[in-house]
């Protein structure tokens, strides 16, 4: 399902607050595309990702990160992959992960993550289209002037479904332990809990039938099943989750919660997709997996693995 925007779409994309553009009925599928890991194959990886799912019939497809956490943070990095990202045929979306700013450090060995998060707004999240061929116009958190920093965070629709990506580093959302020294957290906490609420107003009231987040970290799992909050210390991810429980409890339709987070004591669910209620939680694992939408499903989102759809083919 290649697009390619129009003078008239773009303008009915800046006049209402979501954009449909297929018919509510219509089955389709998305990408994802995993974070990167090995910083050795780092770029080799992103390429043939891209490649493979260039070669599909997808609505869009969405990068999980651009570089691992081993890979420098440059300015000439970050272009290198927008370049390469630019590059593909189907539209594409980048959710910013931990790996892309969280830790990076100076030549002094300081943290400089909110330099880097800035300029990667700069580089990544300065327009109003996604990256790549077939363009997607996007809805940023940036066009209200309290929150004009989070460019980062952006939603879209296609037929009856909501997309959207939010800032949640997978490293305890980012939260720093040492006192005095969170403000970052606080403000992007802030940011991210009107982005959930204007997300679920908006769905509420366009009464899509799915609204599916993409994030870094997980902020379905609970504090308890890891040791290192046992002395007390706060949990990331708390805000966020009785937040997005609290919308799921009221809504009639599925949350799909996709996310990038390897540090956890979490397997992969058998069938990819960890169900519990309405709410679903998807781990994307290397290289890149295929989330079919079918409006007429029950489950309304399935995964397909893209190695067996690619070997189907031969």
């Amino acid at each position: 399902m290649k697009l390619v925007a129009t003078p008239l779409l773009l303008c009915i994309a800046l006049l209402h607050p979501v954009w449909v553009h297929a018919s509510d009925a219509t089955p389709f599928s998305f990408g994802v595309i995993a974070k990167p890991v090995k910083a050795s194959d780092s770029e080799t990886v992103l390429r043939e990702a891209i490649t493979e799912s260039d070669a599909d019939n997808l609505a869009f497809v969405v990068a999980s990160g651009i570089k691992a956490a081993e890979e420098p943070c440059s300015d000439s990095l970050y272009r290198n992959r927008k370049t390469l990202l630019d590059s593909a045929k189907n539209g594409v979306v980048v959710a910013v992960s931990g790996y892309d700013w969280t830790r990076c450090v100076n030549s002094k060995n300081r943290l400089i993550a909110t330099d880097r998060m800035n300029r990667l707004r700069d580089l990544l999240f300065s327009e109003d289209l996604s990256l790549g061929d077939s363009k997607i116009p996007l809805v940023r958190q940036s066009t209200m002037p309290q929150f004009r920093s989070y460019a980062e965070n952006m939603r879209w629709r296609i037929g009856d479904v909501m997309f959207a990506t939010i800032n949640v580093p997978a490293n305890n959302n980012n939260y720093q332990y040492a006192a005095g020294h969170n403000t970052e957290f606080e403000d992007r906490q802030t940011a991210n809990s009107d982005w959930l609420k204007r997300l679920f107003i908006t769905a509420k009231i366009g009464k899509v039938d799915g609204v599916v987040i993409f994030c870094d970290g997980n902020p379905l799992l609970q504090a308890e099943h890891s040791s290192m909050f046992s002395s007390g210390k706060r949990e990331g991810f708390a805000d966020l989750r009785r937040q997005i429980l609290a919308f799921a409890d009221k809504y009639h339709g599925k949350i799909l919660i996709v996310h990038s987070d390897y540090n956890t004591r979490a397997t992969p669910s058998p069938k990819g997709i960890s169900w519990r209620g309405n709410i679903g939680a998807l781990r994307v694992e290397p290289p890149w997996r295929k989330i079919h939408v079918n409006p007429a499903s029950a489950d309304l989102f399935t995964l397909i693995n893209p190695i067996t759809v690619q070997a189907a083919r031969h």
